[in-house]
């Protein structure tokens, strides 16, 4: 046993996944404990981007305040004009001002401002249509204000209603982060709710998880089951099982599974509830499988002198052919996990997934994202995280099974 442990732990492709799967079993387990908020504590409003958000009172009233050399009305017009106004700039530049589009580089902000503040004159603009000429008398005033703007003028009220100016921040002051006492991390967002992505994709992978092993635990021990019975048996007992085995795989088991779990009800459709009626749909491959192993063993020349010492079924089953399946039974069941994960993700993007008031897991994030306007109000970070958790455990587990084959497949291993 221990020498088959190492040969497991010599193959790289079983090394690669198992590492995968642990780091992300790991961050399941321990960031969810010094998060500092809740998987569905609303701590923030929907869709907030990644970042870290500072108090702006904090920062305002800061004494901490030190002055910098830097340009910050050239950062601001960089962040503020867009491609398309940009663009615009151009074409009034060019048709207007006859400007040679070659001497134009709208990359270049500096220059591109230069150029504008140099040659614009709304009398220029003529044989353009009225709106227009406003659109772009708009645009100078926009950047005329933006090359203008050095700060703001904090006012306190005094006791008769006055405002009075207590303090003026100049526009190249600047505040230290680590001195503003209030600041809220958001390293992934947060979703539709307010809650933090992070803290929330931690808990759903953890949830993900035990659903998926609590349904691979229940398939394997069905298909084992069921596999072992009719292989050894055989006669009347192996066509029953068969026939069962055929009905459950002609009939798509995911059918199968969306009727069960609409018929439970949203109520009683808990984490346990949903791999329970995994498992108990996704065991016939298992059985299938298990049974054709059975049959090239129960014949074999030990099996045959266990049933002439007397021994019981159980016995023969257990000890002359069941060790003969471990490695096979192993990797079923990884494969079953895996294909728990996805089931459950499958069902919660219909609306079929565990009950929202008891957990959340990777499929029900998904169906928020979906449900919530994720996808076309372009918040990534609500639905490009869990889709990559999803990935790399469906990867890392597969992986696992493919270096199991190969470490106990002697065509592979030889090959």
């Amino acid at each position: 046993m221990l020498h088959q442990i190492k040969q497991v732990f010599h193959s790289p492709k079983f090394v690669a996944g198992f590492v995968i799967f642990v780091f992300l079993l790991l961050f399941s387990i321990l960031y969810p404990i010094f998060s500092p908020y809740g998987p569905m504590e609303m701590v923030g409003n929907i869709f907030y981007a990644p970042g870290t958000y500072v108090s702006v009172v904090d920062t305002a009233q800061s004494s901490e305040k030190v002055t910098m050399n830097v340009d910050t009305a050239q950062a601001t017009l960089d962040a503020t004009l867009t491609d398309d106004t940009r663009n615009k700039m151009k074409t009034w530049l060019v048709n207007q001002a006859g400007i040679a589009e070659s001497d134009i580089d709208i990359e270049d902000t500096e220059t591109l401002i230069s150029l504008w503040n140099e040659n614009y004159d709304p009398e220029l603009s003529t044989g353009m249509i009225t709106a227009d000429k406003r659109a772009y008398e708009r645009l100078n005033t926009q950047i005329q204000t933006l090359e203008e703007s050095g700060g703001i003028i904090l006012a306190t009220e005094d006791e008769e209603g006055n405002l009075e100016v207590s303090e003026e921040v100049d526009g190249q002051q600047f505040v230290n982060v680590n001195d503003v006492t209030n600041k809220v991390a958001f390293p992934l967002g947060t979703d539709n709710f307010g809650a933090d992505v992070m803290t929330k994709l931690a808990s759903s992978i953890g949830v993900s998880l035990r659903i998926g092993l609590l349904a691979g635990l229940i398939a394997t021990a069905i298909g084992l089951v069921i596999g072992l019975l009719s292989g050894y048996l055989g006669g009347w007992v192996d066509n029953l099982l068969v026939f069962i085995t055929n009905l459950f795989t002609v009939i798509p088991s995911f059918v199968i599974l969306i009727l069960i779990a609409n018929s439970v009800g949203q109520a009683a459709r808990g984490p346990m509830m949903v791999a329970l009626i995994i498992g108990c749909t996704g065991w016939p491959w298992t059985a299938r499988s298990v049974r054709s192993q059975v049959l090239s063993l129960r014949n074999r020349d030990h099996v045959n002198l266990s049933k002439l010492s007397g021994h019981s079924l159980p016995r023969i089953v257990a000890v002359d052919i069941l060790p003969y399946l471990a490695s096979y039974v192993v990797m079923a069941m990884i494969l079953q996990i895996s294909s728990g994960i996805l089931s459950e993700a499958q069902l919660s993007m219909l609306g079929l997934g565990p009950s929202t008031a008891e957990a959340t897991t990777l499929g029900l994030m998904m169906n928020w994202a979906q449900k919530f306007g994720a996808l076309t109000s372009m918040s990534w970070w609500a639905f490009i995280p869990v889709i990559i958790s999803i990935a790399l455990i469906t990867f890392s587990l597969n992986l696992m099974n493919t270096g199991l084959d190969q470490v106990f497949n002697p065509q592979l291993r030889d090959s």
